[in-house]
Order: structure tokens, then sequence, then C-alpha cells
């Protein structure tokens, strides 16, 4: 990271007013003491919002679908349940429906990664606050504390950024 993000912004009309004032009171811009200190002055701010509209445009392009595909995850919670719900049924008819879902499932998921949004590992993971949120804690033979054990909601992470935390039940022990 650059040291721009830091330092005092100065705002650009600022920086106008006090180039214009001199020229009023009787100076030529070109024979002004610190002209050069104030080109440079000028020049640098140019420069900063140069860098900060940068950025700003790469977290429109990052983040900018973030409302409608937070949106799009209960869909996916949804199909989920929809095919959890319908898998015990033995009846060939809706087990090909089930397989149905399923793709539909799959092509959604794949257009969803494709458009920066992943999945947060939780199954047989460490707990971490950060992706995870503890619903519960239980006990569970051959597991260490704090392995999670049950992953009641999926969470999700758009392009590095936390969009959901999924909704887990913790082993504990003790």
């Amino acid at each position: 990271m650059s040291n721009v993000e830091n330092e005092e912004v100065v705002p650009e009309s600022e920086a106008k007013d006090v180039v214009e004032e001199e020229v009023k009171a009787g100076e030529t811009l070109k024979e002004g003491p610190d002209f050069k200190a104030k080109y440079y002055y000028l020049a640098a701010e140019v420069e900063n919002m140069r860098k900060r509209f940068e950025r700003e445009k790469e977290n429109i392009l990052k983040f900018g679908s973030e409302k409608i595909l937070s949106n799009l995850i209960g869909v996916v919670d949804n199909f989920d349940l929809t095919v959890n719900a319908l898998k015990n049924d033995n009846d060939e008819k809706v087990q090909n429906i089930v397989k149905g879902i399923e793709m539909v499932r799959g092509q959604f998921l794949d257009v969803l990664k494709q458009n920066g949004l992943t999945p947060v590992e939780s199954l047989g993971k460490v707990f971490d606050p950060n992706f995870h949120e503890a619903v519960a804690q239980a006990p569970a033979e051959g597991k260490k504390d704090q392995e999670i054990i049950t992953e009641y909601q999926k969470g999700y992470v758009l392009n590095g950024r936390l969009l959901r935390a999924a909704k887990v039940v913790v082993a504990n022990n003790n």
C-alpha cells in the first residue's frame, strides 16, 4: 500500500483558491517565489485523486454486485432445502427431479463463482469467528475442541470479503 491513503487530502478547490488569491494580489503566477512548490503540490494532488478514483473503481468492480449476490444466496439455500427434502423419497420420478434440481443448482453456483462468490469451508475445520457464527456447542467423540461438527447454514465470501457467515455447531468436549 502506498502512503497516499494516510496523507491528508486537500480539496482541489482550496488549492485553486490559493493560486487565484496570489494572482489577484498582483503577482503573476510564473514570477511568484513559490510557483514550483505550488505546481508540485497541485501535481501531487492530481496524482492522489487519480489513485483514489482508481481504487474506488476497482472496489466498484469487485463489490458492485454484492447486493444482488447476497439476495441470490437465499435461492441457493432453497435449492439445498428442496434437494434434502426430496432425497429420501424412493419414487424414481422424484429422484429424477432431484437430479435435475441438483444440476440447475450446480449451474447456478458456477455462475455465482464466476462473479467472485465462493462458499466458506466449515465441516471439519477449526472455528474461525471471522467466517463462522457458532449457534451451539456439543460434545463430539473423536473431534478436537473448536472443530466444526455441523453446518446449519452455508457461509459465502465475495472476492475475499465475507458476505454471510456460516452458522455452525462447534465441538466442546470439556
